[in-house]
């Protein structure tokens, strides 16, 4: 019988696994958008008088969030690979419930804005603590064949959350005074609750419980996950290459920060900037400064009402998220780098089409610089929205993946609070010239992603290992040599990774220490099941 959490295995529990890992991106989402409809609110600036009229404070409050997402980005650098996927994530949504509390009990005459801009700073921890997490659990919790579409479901699941958080804004303004602004706020403590009771009740990644020497504890969830039992060859052969890749990258020794910036087969330094470049890309590409301008066009250049702006945006919103649910149905059948050259190429379009028809600075060109906001976001939304979020998480060997991942998240929410400040000055300075720098920022990021983004549709983590060991062998690109090495069956990664000079056949380091410790870790079995039934008991009951 196959091993259990929480009563569910096989199909249910990986189901379970992203539905969970898949809410920690919606509160993201839902975080992002919450200001957009309160920032400008009179409710709000009446408790927090600074933002009044006032463009460059609305633009701080709204971007310390994105500096507390880097700081908590950090922190999963440095201290992810120590407490693992399953409590990070817990203690990242515990962080961002500490910091909405912090933000909606803010009052007039006790220096509600610092307290507000500090909630915001908590908040966005908690974010970034999660964001360089989640793709990680998932991507190490998934099956070859579906992790693009779980994780690009995640990202995708940022515009819904967004749009979700727009239209909670636009009906709550209909409220009274504290619920315009408290009650949007305060709504997305239920997503941090159903995120911590659901990660308390689902395993570690079994990757990651390997690499610390928790072989049985992570053959275990192997199992679980399958649908298997623990002696199903499955199950074993799965757990082999698992404990193999972890040798050939050295995980036992322990990463260093160091081992970011190495080469030779495993290519740590360059798989780790083709992630982390991806997601610099996506803030370039002019996302944030979409979502920023397109009510002050609709307002000043086509002369609509605050109503119609807002009713058209929230229409935006929902077109967006309706383009992100696109790469869900064929990221595995187009592939990545179709779908970021794609992506990148529309947007780069799109925002040629925004300038050029601003430029005359009158309302009917203005009506064809609309269809161009609206393009972009459908070219956003399908591609260039989810795919930073999965391809860092394939893209590094499991010694840094956990370093790397959170490098590509700060890389994201460094140059998100960068645009987001400076896309109101650009704006209020150079007016179309806001757009034509974004364009030139989308062609410039299409010949890197064209030379050196490798295809990784269909491959196992293991696999795509090989790919850079074999371009480094080999002495030829990436993208050559995705192209060339065949898809493999387990049984050949194994023999690929011998041909490459990984870790031999026989028995491993961490076999051999688990075998040399075969009473502790009996043990230590023991208490993880006996620790396992219960959250199981306690499960059942609730």
């Amino acid at each position: 019988m196959a091993p259990t959490y929480a009563g569910m295995s096989g199909k249910k529990l990986s189901l379970t696994v992203s539905t969970i890992a898949t809410m920690g991106f919606l509160l993201f989402g839902y975080d992002q958008g919450v200001m957009s409809g309160i920032i400008s609110a009179k409710a709000f600036n009446n408790i927090f008088t600074a933002t009044k009229n006032d463009d460059t404070m609305q633009a701080l409050v709204t971007a310390v969030y994105e500096l507390g997402c880097l700081f908590g980005a950090i922190w999963a650098l440095f201290m992810g690979d120590r407490m693992g996927r399953r409590w990070m994530i817990i203690s990242g949504a515990g962080v961002m419930i500490i910091g909405v509390v912090i933000q909606v009990t803010a009052f007039v005459g006790h220096v509600p804005l610092a307290q507000f801009m500090v909630g915001r700073i908590v908040t966005g921890v908690g974010n970034g603590m999660n964001t360089s997490t989640i793709p990680t659990y998932q991507a190490e919790c998934s099956r070859t064949s579906n992790r693009g579409l779980l994780i690009c479901i995640e990202g995708g699941i940022i515009a819904i959350g967004t749009a979700i958080a727009y239209w909670i804004d636009f009906g709550a303004s209909y409220g009274p005074p504290d619920l315009v602004w408290r009650f949007p706020i305060a709504f997305q403590i239920v997503f941090g609750f159903i995120i911590i009771i659901g990660m308390y009740f689902l395993p570690d990644s079994p990757r990651f419980l390997i690499s610390k020497g928790k072989v049985h504890e992570g053959e275990y969830v192997l199992a679980a996950l399958a649908g298997k039992e623990l002696d199903d060859h499955e199950t074993q052969m799965q757990k082999q290459l698992v404990i193999e890749s972890i040798e050939a990258a050295g995980v036992a020794e322990g990463a260093g920060y160091s081992d970011l910036l190495t080469g030779g087969k495993t290519q740590h330094f360059r798989r780790m900037l083709i992630g982390s470049s991806s997601q610099i890309a996506q803030q370039l590409s002019g996302c944030n400064a979409v979502i920023y301008y397109l009510p002050v066009l609709l307002e000043q250049s086509l002369h609509q009402s605050r109503f119609m702006a807002m009713i058209i945006g929230g229409v935006n919103m929902i077109v967006y998220a309706i383009f992100a649910t696109f790469s869900w149905f064929f990221i595995e059948k187009i592939g990545r780098r179709k779908l970021f050259l794609g992506g990148m190429t529309g947007q780069m379009v799109s925002m040629v089409i925004v300038f050029a028809c601003l430029i005359p600075g009158t309302p009917g060109p203005a009506k064809g610089a609309v269809f161009g906001l609206f393009l972009y976001m459908c070219f956003f939304g399908a591609s260039i929205l989810p795919l930073p979020w999965l391809y860092p998480a394939e893209m590094s060997p499991i010694r840094t993946r956990a370093k790397a991942n959170a490098v590509s998240t700060c890389s994201n929410w460094l140059f998100n609070f960068t645009v987001v400040m400076i896309t109101p000055v650009m704006v209020s300075h150079i007016g179309w010239g806001t757009y034509l720098f974004f364009a030139v920022m989308n062609g410039i990021f299409i010949p890197p992603m064209y030379f050196f983004y490798p295809e990784t549709a269909g491959r196992s983590l293991e696999e795509i290992d090989l790919i850079f060991a074999k371009g480094y062998v080999e002495n030829m690109s990436y993208v050559k040599a995705s192209h060339e090495l065949p898809r493999l069956s387990d049984e050949e990664i194994e023999q690929y990774a011998i041909h490459y000079g990984f870790q031999a056949a026989g028995p491993s380091d961490i076999e051999k220490g688990t075998q040399s410790a075969s009473s502790a870790d009996e043990q230590r079995e023991e208490n993880y099941k006996t620790e396992h039934n219960t959250q199981q008991t306690f499960s059942s009951s609730t």
